[in-house]
This record gives structure tokens, C-alpha cells and sequence, in this order.
């Protein structure tokens, strides 16, 4: 399964690479998660500066695309000459966005009546959007889903790992990254967050 962590400038570290790391928990099952960024490098909003693993046509391709958030998401949302190269399908690929991010998914038409979570900061500017925003970390319909706060990451990755490969799978892979003495815990806690969001089949 290929994924693609969309990573911009000013982006938040936790979203991207939280998520990047979970996923990549499966390489040896054939999962890549990489940085997909709109240009050769990215700066964090903390100054972290990363090279794109891929260009962000990447995202056309990959099974997974997730949004990752930072302080100049609002820029970006209004930079047509970066939305047009997201040139998405959510009839056959998860797509999924974090905090600010789920302004990036509003703007481009994939939440439409669709409710979302987001962070408080970015919250009236996904209202703005006309999108109805949700008090919870997470929530998703059919194959798209949003997250919010920082520390939801690893919500984002269960569902589209839970999706794809199986809730145990999934269970392994949140066991391996949870705290120690609070693993069973960490575990059930997530999962409980995402299974009235997962198909029957799931």
C-alpha cells in the first residue's frame, strides 16, 4: 500500500510524521508511507526543514492520502496553482485529513454535506467553508475521514490501516508505538474512537 503523508510548508510535525511512522510499522507487508510535499523541500513550523519523498502528484496514485496540518494551511487553500495538483478519487482511494488539513479537503469539494472534525484554531475557517464541524477527534463516512487535535494522528492511521489490513493488524501496530503499562489501554481507546466509523466488512 503506498500513502502519501501531504506535507506543506509551516507544517506540524506531529501529523506528519506520527502518522508516517505508523504506517510505516508495515513495510515488511509492502506499506510505504512517504512526505509528499508541493516542492522540493518543506519547513516546519518549527523550523524542521524535510526533502519531499515525493512530489505531490504522488498523491493522484497512492492508496492512502492523508493531510497533514500547519499554521500556513490557509495560504495554501487559496494557492489554486498546489489545489489543482490534487487531483483525487475517493471512489478507490482513503483519504483522510488532520486538524487544518480538513480545510485543504473542504476546499477541494471532498467533504461536501459531509460533517468533520478539526482543531479549534481552524475550526470558523472550515465553517466558513460550509462545513459542519464536529466536537470529537474523529469521525469518517464511507472512504473519507478527519481528525482533530495533534495527538489524533494515530486515529487517521488505525482507520485506513483498519480498513486495508484488519483490525489486528492495526491493533499490532498501535501496541507496538503505545506507551508501556498502558498498552491495552491505548489500544482499545483507539480502536473504540474509530469502529462506529468502519464498514461491517472491516
Amino acid at each position: 500500500m503506498r500513502v502519501a503523508v501531504l506535507t506543506f510548508d509551516g507544517f506540524n510535525e506531529l501529523d506528519s510524521f506520527i502518522a508516517s511512522a505508523l504506517f510505516n510499522r508495515l513495510r515488511e507487508q509492502g506499506w510505504q508511507a512517504q512526505i509528499t510535499c508541493p516542492s522540493a523541500q518543506v519547513t516546519s513550523l518549527n523550523g524542521v526543514r524535510v526533502e519531499a519523498q515525493q512530489p505531490l502528484e504522488f498523491a493522484r496514485e497512492a492508496d492512502v492520502v492523508l493531510f497533514g496540518s500547519g499554521i500556513k494551511t490557509r495560504e495554501v487553500a487559496q494557492d489554486e496553482s498546489i489545489l489543482e495538483r490534487l487531483q483525487l478519487d475517493p471512489c478507490r482511494q482513503l483519504i483522510g485529513a488532520q486538524c487544518s488539513g480538513t480545510l485543504l479537503m473542504a476546499k477541494l469539494g471532498l467533504l461536501q454535506a459531509l460533517p468533520a472534525c478539526t482543531d479549534l484554531t481552524t475550526k470558523p475557517w472550515v465553517v466558513e467553508a460550509g462545513v459542519e464541524v464536529l466536537n470529537q477527534p474523529f469521525c469518517a463516512r464511507g472512504n473519507l475521514a478527519t481528525a482533530g487535535g495533534c495527538l489524533a494522528a494515530p486515529y487517521l492511521a488505525a482507520w485506513a490501516i483498519t480498513r486495508l489490513a484488519g483490525e489486528q493488524v492495526s491493533a499490532e501496530v498501535l501496541h507496538y508505538v503505545a506507551p508501556v503499562g498502558e498498552k491495552e489501554v491505548f489500544v482499545e481507546r483507539a480502536l473504540n474512537v474509530i469502529r462506529p466509523y468502519l464498514p461491517a466488512t472491516a
